[in-house]
């Protein structure tokens, strides 16, 4: 892997030297291509030594003893830096890989005999991290290059590192070690789970003697919250229910909080967690955790059950999905031919009724036709999950009503693709979890019909397409999504909102830019500093302002972008005779077209005259100055990449820009009245927290905290560059705030969104709770 990895970085930094940019950005990238060409090879063979060397050492589950304290000592900044850099990439690695990572530790535990894995042991992905990190600052290679390599590296190392995690198991197996994963030796009954005196079929807590259990999620805490198997969840671990009225992610009463098996220190966990990670990766990693208790309830109770297996559903249990799916397109149709009926809340609540009846006769009806205990767990599960999703009072009745519909697409689904039960991409469960985030405390009111009508579409294209499994639900997935994207943004002062922040966005990009690509073209030439200061501070903004306005190639525009390249010319040295009539006959229209843009960009006329009158006393010093005379070409072939600067703008990404909004909208002449600029509040974002702001989608609800005032809003629509992010509240009005402080929002609590967990994952965890009460109804 290695050498491909190095490789690879190399070439990233090579295009990245490659872009064009501000010279001091370019040579900074050069300088970090040629120190990563010079020490690559010297990180590579430390690495691969360092990596060589690591030996398994006999694991400990004891505490440090008190002596260690008289070791400690003070860590420096950069030491510190690093660590967080290796943490970073182990949770990537543990984020794609953590599923065969996990099935592997529990192979060499059981070949070697050990309680768990030493902390150095070469198979945990901390180790191998912090090697990398490690022999990167050996190499003499800076920090500041691996953080623009940073990404290239999580992204190549994470899927990589899933394959050899993959050929390691398949090479035990071949050789004998743990062909099926037997959790019972590895685990021991705790105190609690054997007083119970429950059925002892699926409620035998069980405890890791390296783990601890978060209540609330009713699983291994930190196993799942990385993503991996869940141990003490082996026979269903029903002691680690969380008691009704808990609050979602903090420790129980008596409990612990959780603790990572790849290190030893909570303390420490919680420090990487918190710097490495994002809120919604933790939600994230916790929900993986949720599906892997089921996959685990399934794997060690059902028998036949394979969730990497593609299989059909028998002839019997066919059918009868047939029969009840065609019987309940019937009762559609024969509504649709009945009169239109008002919307009326207590007949939509009855429907809601009558569907989970409906719901329960069907489940009973498919199990009695199943005919394996694969096909009665799955028709029971799912069955759990949409009762589960029927009693969400949170969302409007009349779409839960149709999400009732999609019990037998869904059922066909699960049954054909058991990985329906164990990832959370899989298109059904998105769609599902898409459709809920947007529905959750939806105001039938405001534009309902438009969003139920969405759904119903959905729902009636699933149905007409029963034998085509997952792609139908990705593509009515894909079609979902681009149908909010337009949804949000042209609602109202939604609307108004979007074509004020998308102006907003198109101008401040252009005009830095355009200061970038001005900037670029003047830094050979002797251009006086007030000439540059101008050109930078104010032209720049004009030009970008009417591009916005007229388009780049109109005529206004290509007239202002000449009178850039005419003040250059006429602001060099003129010590020909002929060149100074040629600016003293020209000056009077020069002015004029100066003073016009400085208008458009809304400068007053004292503002301009300023402005004018630096320019002119530039212009006469000009006449007597002694510098060298700026070549006619140069000023020409300005000219003429002035009039295509288009062509050479950077796609990369401009930052944050000044948002204000009164001096904005005056210029662009949108009524603001209800929209809020978010300008402040929070601190300096960390990258993990700029990734989630990224990550957001249009629909989720949140809670904003602005001004001392807390605001139920939705996310409504983010620009092409994802600068801007707008979100509307029930009132009408509008939040408008820029990536890097919709981030630190994130980041200090401000901004909070709504449900942590979706609506499927929810419906799981229920199931599983019903499953822990009624241990029988599985198979029954």
């Amino acid at each position: 892997m290695l050498p491909g990895l190095a490789k690879t970085i190399g070439d990233t930094l090579a295009e990245l030297a490659s872009r064009p940019g501000n010279a001091r950005e370019m040579q900074d990238m050069r300088d970090a291509l040629l120190a990563y060409q010079k020490n690559s090879s010297a990180w590579v063979q430390g690495t691969l030594r360092a990596w060589t060397k690591t030996a398994p050492l006999p694991a400990t589950t004891s505490a440090p003893a008190l002596s260690d304290l008289g070791k400690m000592e003070l860590v420096g900044n950069e030491a510190v830096e690093d660590r967080i850099l290796a943490s970073r990439l182990a949770l990537r690695l543990l984020d794609f890989a953590s599923w065969e990572l996990n099935d592997l530790r529990l192979r060499i535990q059981s070949l070697e005999g050990l309680p768990e894995l030493s902390r150095q042991d070469i198979f945990r992905p901390e180790v191998i991290a912090q090697d990398l990190v490690e022999q990167w600052k050996r190499a003499a290679l800076p920090q500041s290059v691996w953080l623009l390599v940073q990404d290239i590296v999580h992204k190549n190392m994470a899927a990589q590192m899933l394959e050899i995690y993959h050929a390691t198991n398949e090479f035990l197996i071949r050789n004998g070690v743990m062909a099926e994963i037997d959790l019972r030796p590895l685990v021991r009954r705790t105190p609690s789970a054997v007083n119970t005196g429950r059925p002892s079929s699926l409620s035998d807590g069980v405890e890791n003697p390296a783990e601890k259990t978060d209540a609330n999620a009713g699983v291994a805490s930190s196993p799942n919250a990385l993503g991996t198997r869940n141990v003490s969840s082996a026979e269903g671990g029903t002691g680690n229910t969380a008691p009704a009225g808990t609050g979602r992610g903090e420790p129980g009463p008596g409990q612990t909080p959780a603790r990572s098996w790849w290190s030893g220190n909570a303390a420490q966990d919680d420090a990487r967690m918190q710097t490495a990670t994002t809120p919604l990766a933790r939600v994230r990693m916790r929900a993986q955790g949720v599906m892997g208790r089921l996959k685990q309830l399934l794997t060690s109770r059902v028998e036949g059950f394979d969730a990497a297996k593609i299989q059909q559903a028998s002839p019997r249990l066919e059918q009868a999905i047939s029969r009840l799916q065609q019987r309940a397109e019937e009762e559609e149709s024969a509504e649709r031919s009945g009169p239109a009926e008002e919307f009326d809340l207590a007949h939509a609540q009855t429907q809601v009724d009558q569907a989970m009846q409906g719901l329960r006769q069907r489940t009973s009806v498919l199990k009695q036709a199943a005919s394996t205990s694969a096909e009665k767990a799955t028709i029971e599960i799912v069955a759990l999950m949409f009762q589960s999703i029927l009693a969400e009072d949170r969302i409007p009745p009349q779409i839960r009503v149709w999400f009732a519909r999609l019990q037998m697409p869904v059922l066909r689904v699960a049954i054909a693709e058991p990985e329906f039960f164990g990832s959370l991409q899989h298109p059904a469960r998105q769609l599902i979890d898409r459709m809920g985030s947007c529905a959750l405390g939806f105001d039938v009111t405001v534009a309902g019909n438009v969003l139920e009508s969405e759904i119903r579409r959905v729902v009636q294209v699933i149905e007409q397409y029963p034998e085509t499994g997952r792609r139908v639900f990705q593509l009515v997935y894909e079609e979902f999504d681009k149908f909010l994207s337009r949804f949000f943004a042209e609602q109202g002062s939604v609307a108004r909102a979007v074509g004020l922040a998308q102006q907003l966005e198109q101008k401040e990009t252009m005009t830095i830019q355009y200061t970038i690509e001005m900037r670029t073209m003047l830094n050979e030439m002797s251009v006086r500093d007030e000439i540059r200061e101008f050109l930078f501070r104010i032209w720049a903004e004009v030009l970008a302002l009417t591009a916005m306005k007229n388009g780049p190639q109109h005529a206004q525009t290509l007239l202002l972008k000449q009178a850039a390249a005419d003040l250059v010319w006429s602001a060099s040295a003129k010590p020909n005779r002929v060149d100074r009539t040629r600016v003293i006959a020209a000056l009077p229209r020069q002015l004029q077209l100066l003073r016009q843009g400085m208008t458009l960009l809304g400068l007053d006329l004292p503002a301009q005259d300023a402005q004018l009158k630096i320019i002119s006393d530039t212009l006469a010093d000009a006449f007597m100055s002694k510098t060298a005379v700026i070549p006619l070409e140069k000023i020409e072939a300005m000219a003429r990449r002035l009039t295509n600067l288009e062509d050479y703008l950077s796609e990369q990404d401009v930052g944050d820009f000044p948002l204000d909004a009164d001096s904005l909208v005056t210029m662009i002449g949108i009524d603001a009245a209800n929209i809020e600029v978010i300008g402040d509040g929070g601190s300096q974002p960390t990258d993990a927290m700029c990734a989630w702001a990224r990550e957001l989608q249009p629909g989720s609800w949140y809670n904003l905290d602005h001004n001392g005032k807390v605001s139920h809003v939705q996310f409504a629509w983010c620009s092409e560059r994802k600068q801007l992010h707008l979100f509307a509240a029930a009132d009408g009005r509008s939040f408008l705030i820029q990536m890097r402080r919709l981030a630190a929002y994130l980041q200090a609590g401000l901004l909070v969104p709504t449900e942590e967990e979706t609506l499927t994952v929810r419906a799981t965890r229920d199931a599983l709770a019903k499953l822990d009460a009624n241990p029988e109804r599985l198979l029954g």
